[in-house]
């Protein structure tokens, strides 16, 4: 049904999306993404102008955005692609660069949210840059280093608006101030709200016991932990995708998006703000235990499974 020839090369390329209806929906670029741009294209631009630099994202694509960088000084835009519930899109990023001795250093500035309390992951005054974009971030600074010949750089990153949209985000309810979150497993932001019902549900429908999950890191360890089943990745829509299934379906991933799904007060009275920090935590297993074992007897043929980030099943339905 898809006769936009330039689409289906972005399709074939991995930055856009083919639905069900023939409809072409294009992918965007996270955080992290538009981060790693703004900072090489800084680095690169003492030694001239830069307007597009090359990025290789985490999931292996590489990707060429637009920079406007001068002496120092770069700005890159967040391309959201068809996602049309990105709050951050359109947000610039902002780099200076200024040359070093030896080695690279990242400085996160204005607008780079911070945690103001410990969590499981991230020490209390921690810059909210999880790992995976910062070792992109730094990796796209030290091509910029071997293009220049330099022989050290230190970048000051910011995002002038960043304080400013993160009052539209989740952050001050996971323990993090004064800005957005530099975020991207892949790289790569999906259209979820358009093609989820034209392509997800199908796919669901057509598949005889499938594995529904949640995010990236859902659908590697869901193919792992059920590699002759059919994995569809829903995003946040789980009610959707578990309607469309016929017969036995797994929901399998990491536990926030599932459990709020399943149990929306899961939090209450249990003293933690997210459920990351409840999974840290041994009270876990006593609070979600009986949660599954109710849902199973009212849902009998949606099994739950639950992993971590290292892909170890955490919690199970009986």
């Amino acid at each position: 049904k898809a006769s936009d020839p330039a689409g289906l090369a972005l399709v074939a390329d991995g930055f856009a999306v083919l639905t069900a209806s023939g409809a072409i929906l294009r992918r965007g670029y996270t955080t992290g993404t538009t981060a790693a741009a703004a900072c090489k294209a800084a680095i690169l631009s003492l030694s001239g102008d830069i307007a597009k630099v090359s990025i290789k994202l985490p999931c292996g694509l590489v990707a060429d955005l637009p920079v406007a960088a001068r002496a120092g000084r770069a700005s890159c835009r967040k391309y959201a692609g068809d996602y049309p519930s990105d709050v951050t899109a359109g947000i610039e990023f902002v780099a200076e660069a200024v040359m070093a001795q030896d080695g690279l250093s990242l400085v996160p500035g204005p607008g780079i949210g911070r945690f103001f309390r410990d969590t499981p992951r991230y020490k209390k005054g921690a810059p909210a840059i999880s790992e995976i974009p910062l070792t992109c971030i730094l990796a796209s600074m030290e091509e910029a280093l071997d293009l220049t010949g330099l022989s050290g750089a230190t970048v000051s990153l910011s995002i002038p608006e960043g304080e400013k949209i993160a009052r539209k985000t989740l952050n001050p309810r996971v323990g993090i101030e004064g800005g957005i979150s530099v975020l991207g497993s892949t790289g790569l932001v999906e259209p979820w709200d358009d093609h989820l019902e034209e392509s997800v549900q199908a796919r669901v429908a057509g598949s005889t016991n499938v594995v529904v999950t949640t995010g990236r890191v859902g659908l590697r360890y869901a193919r792992m932990l059920f590699p002759d089943r059919e994995v569809v990745l829903a995003g946040g829509r789980i009610g959707e995708a578990l309607s469309a299934a016929e017969g036995e379906v797994t929901l399998c991933g990491l536990p926030a998006l599932i459990l709020k799904y399943i149990e929306p007060h899961i939090l209450d009275q249990t003293g933690f703000a997210t459920v990351e920090e409840l999974a840290a935590s041994p009270a876990f297993l006593p609070v979600v235990g009986p949660i599954l074992a109710e849902y199973r007897k009212v849902h009998p043929g949606i099994q739950v499974v639950l992993v971590n980030r290292d892909g170890e099943i955490i919690a199970e339905s009986p």
